[in-house]
């Protein structure tokens, strides 16, 4: 029996798959044709000329800045980069069996628990909460595993981006350029994409008049969900289960064989090829060679082959997640912190769909379809046992 407020216009959609809930000038994606844009401009472009810095100015702005601009945003970034002792005291005493994932959403959390300005609903506070979760969110995740591995954590670098810093606090050197600029790269390719779940989540806590912190923190554990983040974490166990080059044909045919989903192919969206991951798949093979890892990406490689000969008419083809995963391996990153990795980059699509809610809000409230009892009896407790039993 349907609510007793449904009028004829509501609809079921289990899955909102049909349903638009607002405007928006953030990213467009036209899942047929292989197409994403950020405020206009394809992501192939972005990637190729771009920083991840420019991209969160864009996406939170509408706009690329001017180099004036550029700087002086790079520059609050930065500093914001170092964490309070008390956050580092919180990550020290974590315990070092936690899931990253666990450990980003309590920190980001506890974020607000030391700003005291974390009430103030004006726009300019909801921008510098959002670009202090975006410059700490690196120490957090370094912190955290440099913490599990029994090593000191490593104070930010306030000369160097968000990338190069964050993988210097993780492995303690300065990393390669090749491998800087790829994780670079990747934070570009998963910095936005239209209202996925987790955007989905920050628009429904930030639509309540709620602050950012619990926004981006609604987002991080919508982002831990196996159906949303942590793709390129089983692309990455896969690999590492086929082990050689020699064992990829009959491993990828077994898979299609009993028609299971081989990790890192095929889009909810995309029905052509993943325009995220054609750029990255060059710097897939680019930081494999300057890091040793060159088998790896010939294993992806081969994969794809296999793929595409298969099922690419079918409209299956390797996604972001795919070439990402070979990347993140190389750059040193353990399995578990790559899906904290893709919500340090989509901090910045998080902020902006939240900025773009608080100018133009509505309570998100969704109906459902009520199927169960009606005038139901309320039964005495000494008389439920007899009832349940017949």
């Amino acid at each position: 029996m349907a609510d007793a407020t449904a009028t004829p216009a509501m609809v079921t959609d289990k899955g909102l798959d049909n349903v638009i809930i607002g405007d928006s000038t953030k990213s467009f994606i036209d899942g047929t044709a292989g197409v994403l844009e950020y405020v206009g401009i394809d992501i192939d472009d972005l990637a190729r000329n771009s920083t991840f810095e420019e991209c969160c100015y864009l996406l939170w702005y509408d706009r690329l800045p001017t180099t004036a601009e550029l700087q002086s945003f790079e520059a609050e970034i930065r500093s914001h980069y170092q964490l309070s002792d008390e956050i580092k005291q919180m990550i020290m005493a974590t315990p070092k069996f936690a899931s990253p994932m666990h450990v980003v959403r309590t920190m980001v959390s506890a974020l607000g628990c030391e700003d005291p300005d974390c009430n103030d609903q004006s726009m300019e506070a909801e921008e510098r909460k959002a670009l202090r979760v975006l410059a700490k969110t690196p120490a957090i995740i370094a912190g955290f595993d440099r913490h599990r591995r029994g090593e000191s954590l490593v104070d930010p670098d306030p000369s160097l981006n968000i990338a190069t810093n964050f993988l210097m606090m993780l492995n303690g050197d300065m990393p390669g350029e090749q491998t800087a600029r790829a994780l670079d790269v990747c934070l570009i390719l998963h910095a936005d994409h239209g209202i996925n779940a987790s955007t989905f989540a920050t628009m429904v806590a930030i639509g309540t008049q709620s602050d950012m912190y619990s926004a981006i923190t609604a987002a991080i554990g919508t982002l831990r969900g196996p159906l949303h983040g942590g793709a390129n974490e089983r692309v990455m166990n896969m690999l590492q289960q086929i082990g050689t080059i020699d064992n990829v044909e009959s491993f990828i045919r077994s898979r299609l064989e009993n028609k299971e989903k081989v990790p890192g192919f095929g889009h909810r969206v995309y029905k052509a090829y993943d325009p995220r991951a054609k750029y990255l798949k060059t710097f897939a093979e680019t930081i494999a060679e300057e890091t040793g890892n060159h088998d790896l990406y010939t294993m992806s490689s081969t994969i794809e082959q296999i793929m595409e000969e298969a099922v690419g008419s079918r409209g299956i083809h390797p996604n972001v997640d795919f070439f990402s995963a070979t990347s993140y391996f190389s750059m040193g990153l353990a399995i578990d912190l790559f899906t904290p990795v893709f919500a340090l980059a989509r901090n910045a699509g998080w902020a902006a769909h939240a900025f773009e809610r608080i100018e133009d809000n509505r309570l998100i409230r969704p109906r459902c379809n009520y199927t169960g009892p009606h005038q139901a009896p309320y039964v005495p407790i000494e008389d439920r046992a007899s009832t349940a039993s017949g």
